[in-house]
């Protein structure tokens, strides 16, 4: 499968030649292409070749076709830091960048106050190497003395305040950058609709499950996609399903506890990783999720249209039913095809499925 090409809806159309009517839309085309490729379902993959095929990259979509079928997903992660380079990264980068000035500059300070320390020292240890031995001191000698110990005092104490006042000053400045930086990497971290995590701090989340075996143990991943929502758009316009997407994203974040990680990870596709919950429980949760997005109305107040009913699938696998983050999204992303296949609106557990019974227990099988 060396050198297969990668298509545009455009380009699929035209291949197909059955016009506008059977013109796959740009997600699907994505799905497409990833499927043939045999290309893992991970967010991050979704993202690099939905820019191929939308956003008409040349060089990108020439990159991809050249790894062939099943490409390695290194050679993935390669493409994607050389083409998805994000605004948000380079300010990240630049406030790291501000953040290493600032310490450099404090350092340059303590070099200095201790050079001037070590040669207001060395003036010390000279005028006393010169005072002993001596049997009888001259009134005008010890003067001098005086007067070069108390000008070197002087000027080590001024030093010594200079410096003082300087490092407070390069502190809070070093306080201010780091809670800008802090305040970028929130940004960088969040979905701006929905104000919930993003891909790049689902990736993250995920790639941290399998560092510990407790993590495993009581580790959960339940994917959540909104029933039909491009008739939705279709229907009523964007504007009107991004407010559908917050309000679902308000359910999702009122039916958890603080410390559960949330993220949008696609155009209508949430995610939950669970921790310290057992398979029953966080089958309940997943369902409680179901239910109260079932009944919550999604009607504009000021017309009285509703855009409802509104539904969601799930999907369910226990890091213990997987080998890897890549092994244990893939498993719930089937979970939830096998809810959407079931008529939607309904909660699906990896461990139900057929595939499911045959899986191995993870804790039995890794190395310690």
């Amino acid at each position: 499968m060396t050198g297969q090409t990668i298509r545009t809806p455009d380009q699929a159309e035209g291949r197909a030649g059955d016009g506008a009517a059977n013109r796959p839309d740009a997600a699907t085309s994505v799905v497409i292409t990833m499927r043939q490729l045999g290309v893992p379902g991970l967010p991050r993959n979704y993202e690099l070749f939905y820019e191929a095929i939308t956003a008409g990259n040349r060089e990108l979509t020439n990159a991809l076709s050249a790894l062939g079928g099943r490409p390695a997903q290194k050679q993935l992660d390669e493409i994607a830091r050389r083409f998805l380079r994000r605004k948000d990264d380079s300010v990240v980068d630049e406030a790291h960048v501000r953040v290493a000035h600032k310490l450099d500059e404090i350092i340059s300070l303590l070099k200095k106050e201790r050079r001037s320390m070590e040669t207001y020292d060395q003036i010390l240890g000279e005028t006393s190497q010169g005072l002993s031995g001596r049997q009888s001191i001259s009134r005008e000698f010890l003067e001098k003395i005086i007067s070069v110990t108390a000008t070197a005092t002087k000027s080590s104490i001024a030093n010594r305040e200079h410096t003082v006042l300087s490092i407070s000053d390069k502190s809070e400045e070093l306080q201010e950058v780091r809670l800008e930086l802090e305040e970028y990497k929130r940004l960088a971290d969040t979905d701006p609709l929905t104000q919930l995590h993003n891909r790049r701090a689902f990736d993250r989340t995920m790639s941290a499950i399998y560092d510990n075996n407790r993590n495993v143990a009581f580790g959960a991943l339940i994917l959540i996609d909104i029933d039909r929502f491009k008739s939705v758009n279709d229907r009523f316009g964007h504007p009107v399903g991004d407010r559908i997407l917050q309000i679902v994203a308000n359910i999702i974040r009122g039916g958890v506890k603080d410390d559960v990680f949330i993220a949008r990870t696609g155009g209508e596709e949430f995610a939950l990783v669970l921790n310290g919950m057992g398979e029953e429980a966080a089958f309940r949760l997943g369902d409680e999720i179901r239910s109260a997005v079932a009944e919550a109305p999604f009607v504009n107040v000021g017309s009285g249209t509703n855009y409802g009913p509104i539904t969601v699938s799930l999907g369910i696998c226990m890091a213990t039913q997987a080998q890897d983050p890549d092994d244990l999204y893939i498993k719930a992303d089937r979970a939830l095809y096998a809810s959407k296949a079931g008529g939607r609106n309904r909660t699906t557990r990896f461990s139900s499925l057929s595939e499911g019974n045959f899986v191995k227990n993870w804790l039995l099988y890794r190395k310690a």
